[in-house]
């Protein structure tokens, strides 16, 4: 079987939400003496783009996002031993550290734009919910983080938000990082407000400033 037949099959094992043909298309592309990082990036990710794609048109909902990522991490799984063999890096798009702030427990919108950020070749960290601003501190300077994104899902939360960002500007990193704002109640104004880098209304919208944040960086 040719090169372009197993990352055709890759890639519409993504967009079929079928595991078991993802992780046997894997095998065939390792078989087959295909280069692991092709196989990632010109079968699978075609497919969880299009499939967020179609997210963000409201053409798919929330469990086929989640479908092709599980499908997508599968197929990783098989191929990550043969790019370690090789002493090859996969290629990131940039690191993010993502949370809920403190005092809110809400997690859709934070775990939506997680699953995106992954799609679109992000190593993410997420911290969870309810996260205290000197964890969000922590998590980027250990993971030397590109973006720190803060979600908000009540307005009674959303001064956390600013928490964070008068943490880093205390301990003199403030420039060091993107940070992102989002959640229901926040709006442009209050990133204005708080001196957030950034606000998307949309988690599309988000990975669409990230990755347009981490190209004017690596220009730069």
């Amino acid at each position: 079987m040719g090169e372009s037949e197993i990352l055709a099959k890759l890639k519409q094992a993504v967009i079929g939400l079928d595991q078991e043909a993802a992780v046997a298309a894997a095998k065939e592309a390792i078989t087959a003496g295909m280069a692991p990082l092709k196989a990632i990036e010109e079968g699978l990710q075609p497919g969880v783009e299009i499939i967020g794609d179609k997210f963000d048109k409201l053409e798919c909902f929330l469990p086929e996002l989640i479908g092709s990522a599980k499908v997508f991490r599968a197929a990783v799984d098989v191929l990550e031993p043969e790019i370690a063999k090789l002493g090859v890096a996969k290629h990131t798009s940039g690191i993010a550290v993502i949370g809920t702030v403190k005092g809110d427990i809400h997690k859709i919108g934070k775990d939506i734009v997680v699953l995106l950020l992954k799609t679109r070749g992000f190593e993410v960290h997420d911290l969870g919910e309810d996260v205290p601003a000197s964890e969000f501190l922590k998590a980027a300077e250990n993971f030397n983080a590109d973006i720190v994104g803060l979600s908000a899902l009540l307005n009674t939360t959303m001064p956390a938000q600013q928490d964070v960002i008068n943490l880093f500007k205390e301990q003199g990193v403030r420039e060091k990082y993107k940070l992102m704002v989002g959640g229901a109640p926040v709006t442009q104004e209050w990133a204005d407000e708080i001196g957030a880098d950034a606000y998307a209304k949309t988690a599309e919208e988000g990975v669409s400033i990230a990755l347009t944040y981490m190209s004017k960086k690596i220009t730069t």
